[in-house]
């Protein structure tokens, strides 16, 4: 009950003439504190993207003028506009280009992440369809990256068992993930592919296997969630200063499949019965290590 009282006193009393002092002090407003201060990366946008949230009416922040209310949701075409009209608006020199090239940057970031949830959204939609081509032949190439060695003997065969598939036919195993859980298995077999090939190998544990293909459209799940839920803010910002593109969502994925691998083989379930329990536990343990605002998490070649 006290930490929620001094919480409200602060957030609706203190804050505000803690700010004015500030600005006293420093001569600088808020944004250009966060701005011109250390921090960079997540630390900083993640400020610039809660400072709306923050600010009360009244007190001459963001919420006080449409242009700094509305800065946070710019689209991509329109960061550079809105850092002029937010710079006039909060009467800062344009020359000061630290300040013009940080709001920038973190604006850019802010539009970016909500396009990337987007895009990766959209090929979540999208069904596998064994009448386009483009889709079979992607399947046809995991394959041939992951079992380089032995010919695929037809389209539907108990082949696709041997990487991980419940069947007989995979598309029935994309239904949840679309075509975003085919393309994120592609992806870490073409640009690890000896990491993959191990962690296949791995996969075939007399008692500690799994289903290489299973669990990683599962785990493309667990990287959409993350997305989705703003959890990968932190090292999407620290990574790319920039737009964040469907590249980086690709490599996160990565990274989530290598120490997936090396988390199961660690904790040794009893078996692959108990696989839900230890993937929650493994998202909790990402989780974890995303709420750091230094947070980078990507598997290097």
């Amino acid at each position: 009950m006290l930490v929620c009282f001094w919480g409200f006193l602060y957030s609706n009393y203190l804050r505000f003439w803690l700010k004015w002092i500030l600005r006293l002090l420093t001569r600088k407003c808020e944004l250009q504190r966060l701005l011109e201060g250390p921090g960079a990366g997540a630390q900083r946008t993640l400020g610039v993207g809660r400072c709306p949230a923050r600010s009360q009416p009244g007190s001459g922040g963001w919420r006080a003028v449409p242009v700094l209310r509305s800065a946070v949701h710019v689209e991509e075409a329109e960061v550079e506009k809105c850092v002029r009209d937010v710079m006039k608006e909060k009467k800062i020199k344009q020359q000061d280009t630290g300040f013009k090239t940080n709001l920038h940057i973190s604006l850019l970031q802010i539009s970016g992440y909500k396009k990337l949830y987007l895009n990766v959204e959209n090929l979540r939609k999208v069904p596998y369809d064994s009448e386009n081509k483009e889709h079979e032949e992607q399947l046809i190439e995991l394959w041939n990256l992951l079992m380089p060695h032995e010919n695929l003997k037809a389209r539907i065969t108990k082949q696709w068992c041997d990487i991980g598939f419940q069947g007989d036919d995979p598309k029935t195993d994309f239904r949840g993930m679309g075509l975003l859980g085919l393309v994120n298995l592609v992806y870490f077999s073409k640009h690890y592919t000896d990491e993959a090939r191990q962690i296949l190998s791995r996969s075939n544990h007399p008692k500690l296997g799994y289903s290489y293909a299973i669990v990683g459209i599962n785990l493309t799940e667990m990287a959409y969630s993350l997305l989705k839920n703003g959890a990968l803010k932190s090292h999407l910002y620290n990574m790319v200063s920039g737009l964040p593109q469907m590249e980086h969502f690709h490599q996160f994925y990565c990274y989530l499949v290598y120490e997936f691998d090396k988390f199961w083989f660690e904790e040794e379930p009893e078996s692959i019965m108990h696989f839900n329990q230890y993937r929650e536990k493994f998202y909790e343990k990402i989780k974890g290590l995303l709420l750091d605002c230094d947070a980078v998490l990507t598997l290097q070649n």
